[in-house]
């Protein structure tokens, strides 16, 4: 019997050549039935909530009517926990909201058939998660968005709405882009930066240096490209610049695949100063200078700062010719004792505050 044997070198290579792609093809095959797979199921739920809604409404059917379908279902289906009461309600809130949302802000019909396919594309987990804790339309549509642009997973996703990622997103931010950069690109940088980051993971509860935080930046760099957003990649920190006559190191440095652009980050533990921007604007003429690619658009620099006071930034800002965002850090999002000692307790508070409203409405 003739035994199978790989040729010389080049034989060789061209099969693992071969292998590699159709292991890529199975893998791409696999993560392909999965998405449609979902997407289908998620449909599947959008048409039971649709009709549990419609049925209600026309017959007049109380919620009894769902505990009877989830024990006809599981008579039917066996095995398949899907259909329980919860599920099913959650079938129908998900219809429901989103198809009286759209219609209480007179929206076309297309948009309530984009919604519908935007809430198939990510998994059943997170839509759940996405109705009971976003409150507006438009901040469920920046999650799902999200989720589905950065495949975030339940755990993920939460910790993201815990630290109020929406809210940080769409805020009024401090920067120069739209000076310094063309139309299309300032937009995208906008949506590209957060006004605040969250760096509560790092688990830090007492004050530090810069470099200090750098190396627990460094060392939870996988959290750090979440809170980031889509499309960021780490390349370094204390990246080296050389110029003929000296050496420049900067923080963090970053790639944005959307933007296709370097971004550098330089870490201040303190207040904003003007200083600051002036350093940075250094820095990306040094990167467009010796580090940016021909085919690359002009680096972007963000300084991250504990505090900052925004007309000291707009101020500092003027007259800069290279795009520079300034964002704030958390790094916790407990109150510090003596801050909680200061404060009244919350029931004082509601209290007074109701007697303060019946002062005004008598108009005492």
């Amino acid at each position: 019997m003739k035994k199978h044997t790989l040729e010389p070198y080049s034989t060789e290579t061209a099969y693992l050549d071969f292998l590699n792609n159709i292991k890529a093809d199975i893998q791409a095959g696999r993560t392909n039935a999965f998405i449609s797979a979902n997407k289908e199921l998620v449909l599947l739920y959008w048409k039971i909530g649709q009709q549990i809604d419609e049925q209600q409404k026309k017959h007049g059917w109380g919620s009894s009517v769902v505990e009877k379908l989830s024990r006809d279902l599981a008579e039917l289906f066996p095995g398949n926990k899907s259909f329980s009461a919860r599920n099913l309600w959650l079938m129908r809130q998900m219809y429901t909201e989103y198809h009286d949302a759209a219609q209480k802000l007179k929206q076309p019909a297309s948009e309530l058939e984009f919604l519908k396919q935007l809430v198939s594309e990510i998994p059943w987990g997170q839509n759940i998660l996405i109705m009971q804790r976003a409150r507006s339309l438009t901040e469920r549509k920046y999650y799902l968005e999200t989720v589905r642009k950065m495949g975030w997973s339940r755990n993920v996703l939460l910790n993201q709405m815990k630290a109020d990622a929406y809210r940080h997103h769409t805020t009024e931010k401090k920067h120069n882009f739209g000076r310094a950069l063309p139309a299309h690109l300032a937009e995208q940088a906008d949506q590209a930066m957060k006004d605040v980051y969250m760096l509560d993971f790092l688990g830090i509860d007492k004050p530090l240096h810069e470099r200090q935080l750098e190396v627990q930046i460094i060392q939870h760099i996988r959290d750090v490209l979440l809170a980031f957003g889509h499309g960021f990649a780490f390349i370094g920190n204390q990246y080296k610049v050389s110029t003929p006559t000296r050496d420049y190191y900067i923080d963090l440095l970053f790639f944005q695949r959307t933007l296709n652009c370097l971004v550098a980050v330089e870490l201040k533990t303190g207040q904003f100063e003007a200083e600051y921007v002036g350093k940075m604007n250094q820095y990306l003429n040094l990167l467009d200078d010796f580090v940016r690619q021909k085919h690359e658009n002009p680096s972007i620099g963000i300084i991250l700062c504990a505090e900052r006071d925004r007309i000291d930034v707009e101020y500092a800002l003027r007259g800069i010719n290279k795009p520079v965002g300034v964002s704030e850090y958390k790094l916790t999002k407990i109150l510090p004792k003596v801050m909680k000692e200061a404060l009244p307790e919350p029931e004082l508070l509601e209290k007074e505050l109701m007697a303060t409203l019946k002062r005004k409405k008598s108009g005492k």
